[in-house]
């Protein structure tokens, strides 16, 4: 039997919504509640330092690096399909990641959940352009899809700590296993299921060329933010670019390419991917130094600092629902430009957050932050999906998350640092002669080096480390909030031909409308 979601959506499409979104919850969860279980894993499986990076950053590396190939084999084989598949091999190898009895079984474990939550973000946000074919229903549907992993990321300190209270460390990765189940059951029944017609040969070449291409840069990113520039981090950036080439060249070539970069054609999908990547830059770095912050300058316990993550949590879930109700009136590039700039003014509250009791204008800057982060990403992404026919909804969907992911990326990597050499700056000259060349070392390169040692340093000399500190991260949002303010004058420039959406002018709404999804069921 065949049947479309053409038309507007009805309960059973809004049921299929919350479906969808179960997965990206819980991509957003695994990305923080790692970081609170690492002090309790360490401890069991005692890795090197060299394993202790990788079980943070094997995750990363694999799912960015397949995000690409796995939107493109959703729209070959089928989207629902490859959803059902990738979430009963999360839920598999979480249950694998939880009862690892080695560190190296763990990073294998953590690489195999990167390949299996590739295939979950594409096809889940792929399946929503599907299944609302109406321009404002998808628009709206899309705010809440992109609420859903900065909400599990909120949870990921809050539900972490919680268990890790009651339950070894492996318990945070059981979570997979509920959320598989309910996906598995419900998928059927609530989403139906969608190929692209005449999809041609899966290129296996491309994939090769797409992986070669994006896991060095990504290295290079992740490297820079640890040693800076260096021969392996430099050669690693060439070697990516080298190999984009090369891959974008195939592409062109090709009856049915894996990416077709004829869609970088269209103004809207090129502009606002372009929105994203620079968005999620300031995003990225200020998540971390905040997080930083109230950790290691405030004194709060991990899921203290979760608990005050909320207020601006829920900030951007109202402008993510909020700014595509708004788009319906206002075209989208002044509402990203708008909400841009209330970002801009929170980049300069965290600008003037002191090395004590800040804690509130944190919250307020970050709040303000995390505002133009709802609406950016809420209407960049639908702009980006419905530039792209739906037969390409799998790679355009593919394409806004690589950029999202590589955008919050080289915020760490850029910001991060910039905040480190401001640390470095202060700090050196100050460590006391005669301190331990161990516990000079640590404290000189970073305010948790500094902390760890601060019973074999002098008394009150913490309290320098953490002005230091605040001081780099006071100097990385003066950055972002001078970026932000010219991407705010930019969005408007740039989509300003993009109309409100469902509007009946050209371009409303992003571009192309969505063609009605082919069904098995």
């Amino acid at each position: 039997m065949s049947t479309t979601t053409a038309g507007r959506a009805g309960a059973r499409d809004w049921g299929g919504l919350a479906v969808l979104s179960l997965p990206t919850v819980l991509l957003g969860l695994d990305v923080t509640v790692l970081y609170l279980t690492l002090p309790s894993l360490a401890g069991e499986l005692r890795p090197s330092g060299t394993q202790e990076l990788w079980i943070m950053d094997a995750y990363g590396f694999l799912i960015a690096g397949f995000l690409l190939t796995m939107g493109t084999l959703g729209d070959r084989i089928g989207r629902r399909r490859l959803l059902m598949i990738g979430a009963a091999a999360f839920g598999i190898v979480s249950v694998a990641a939880a009862y690892s009895t080695s560190a190296d079984m763990l990073i294998a474990a953590r690489a195999a959940l990167g390949i299996a939550g590739a295939t979950l973000m594409p096809s889940t946000l792929a399946l929503v352009s599907n299944v609302f074919a109406d321009q404002r229903q998808r628009s709206l549907a899309i705010g809440v899809w992109a609420t859903s992993f900065a909400f599990g990321m909120a949870l990921g300190p809050v539900v972490g700590g919680a268990m890790l209270n009651h339950f070894w460390w492996g318990s945070v990765f059981l979570l997979a296993v509920p959320v598989a189940v309910v996906l598995l059951v419900s998928a059927p029944l609530l989403i139906p299921e969608y190929r692209a017609p005449q999809s041609g040969r899966f290129d296996l070449l491309s994939v090769t060329l797409s992986l070669i291409a994006i896991l060095p840069v990504v290295y290079a990113v992740k490297r820079f933010t640890k040693d800076g520039f260096d021969v392996p981090m430099i050669a690693a950036a060439l070697i990516g670019v080298l190999f984009a080439v090369l891959f974008v060249r195939r592409q062109r070539k090709l009856e049915s390419p894996l990416l077709d970069v004829r869609l970088f054609a269209n103004r809207t999908f090129s502009a606002a991917l372009s929105v994203l990547l620079v968005g999620l830059v300031g995003v990225g770095g200020s998540m971390l130094l905040i997080t930083q912050q109230l950790q290691f300058v405030e004194g709060l316990t991990p899921v203290e600092a979760g608990l005050w993550m909320g207020p601006p949590a829920l900030l951007m879930f109202l402008a993510a629902i909020g700014s595509p109700l708004v788009a319906r009136r206002v075209p989208p590039g002044l509402v990203v430009a708008g909400t841009l700039a209330l970002s801009t003014v929170g980049y300069v509250l965290l600008a003037l957050v002191g090395s004590s009791g800040g804690i509130a204008l944190m919250v307020i800057g970050f709040g303000l932050v995390y505002l133009g982060l709802g609406a950016i990403v809420a209407l960049g992404t639908d702009l980006v999906v419905g530039a792209a026919p739906a037969e390409k909804a799998g790679s355009a969907s593919a394409m806004s998350e690589t950029v999202q992911e590589l955008g919050l990326a080289l915020g760490v990597a850029i910001l991060g640092s910039l905040a480190t050499l401001v640390y470095r700056d202060q700090i050196d000259g100050e460590i006391p002669v005669g301190t331990p060349s161990e516990a000079a070392e640590a404290a000189g390169g970073s305010l948790a080096g500094a902390d760890s040692s601060a019973q074999r340093m002098p008394a009150g000399w913490l309290d320098l480390a953490k002005e230091a500190a605040t001081s780099g991260m006071n100097t990385a949002m003066v950055v972002a909030a001078a970026c932000t303010v010219v991407l705010s004058f930019t969005s408007a420039v740039v989509l300003r031909h993009v109309g409100v959406i469902g509007g009946d002018e050209p371009g409303a709404g992003g571009g192309v409308p969505a063609e009605p999804a082919k069904s098995n069921i």
